[in-house]
């Protein structure tokens, strides 16, 4: 089913553009993803991004070397304890096997949110060079490059051209 929408605007946005492109009518794309990666917005958001996975990298790290130390320890310890005191230690081992499952999980659950947060705010700062580029430069529709644009040629790419403004932009 999502193939066939995909396929409808696709071959309505075709349509579209060589009646636009027709008249006479400046068409190009915008690659999003490269425009993320490359823009300095982008770098410094990975940058950021690698510190705190750095940082959390570490403290799972020293949680893992804590967890596996007790269940050495309970391991080595179990044919001297009394029943009840390898009940504890157990007990102690699965608290903190379950804490450390959810703080991996926080972790990754945080990284992903401040990912689409610098995600979402670099794609607003660019729609909006862009949109101020297509209508200084005279352009009648410009496209984001996906998956179902099925071919445009490299001189419609607008991305470079757009990369440089939006970090001149950045840099007032």
């Amino acid at each position: 089913m999502k193939r066939i929408i995909a396929a409808t605007v696709v071959t309505l946005s075709l349509m579209a553009a060589s009646a636009f492109g027709a008249e006479g009518g400046k068409l190009g794309f915008i690659d999003m993803q490269k425009a993320l990666n490359l823009s300095e917005a982008g770098k410094e958001a990975k940058e950021q991004l690698a510190a705190k996975v750095k940082k959390y990298q570490d403290e799972i790290n020293l949680k893992q070397d804590e967890l596996k130390k007790l269940k050495d320890d309970l391991e080595k310890q179990s044919v001297l304890l009394s029943d009840s005191a390898r009940s504890a230690k157990e007990k102690d081992y699965q608290q903190k096997l379950k804490e450390f499952q959810r703080f991996t999980k926080d972790a990754q659950d945080e990284l992903q949110a401040k990912d689409e947060e610098f995600t979402k705010r670099i794609i607003e700062e660019l729609e909006r060079v862009i949109q101020d580029f297509g209508r200084k430069s005279g352009y009648t529709i410009i496209f984001v490059k996906n998956e179902s644009m099925i071919f445009a040629d490299d001189k419609a790419d607008l991305t470079d051209d757009v990369l440089k403004i939006f970090n001149s932009s950045r840099k007032k």
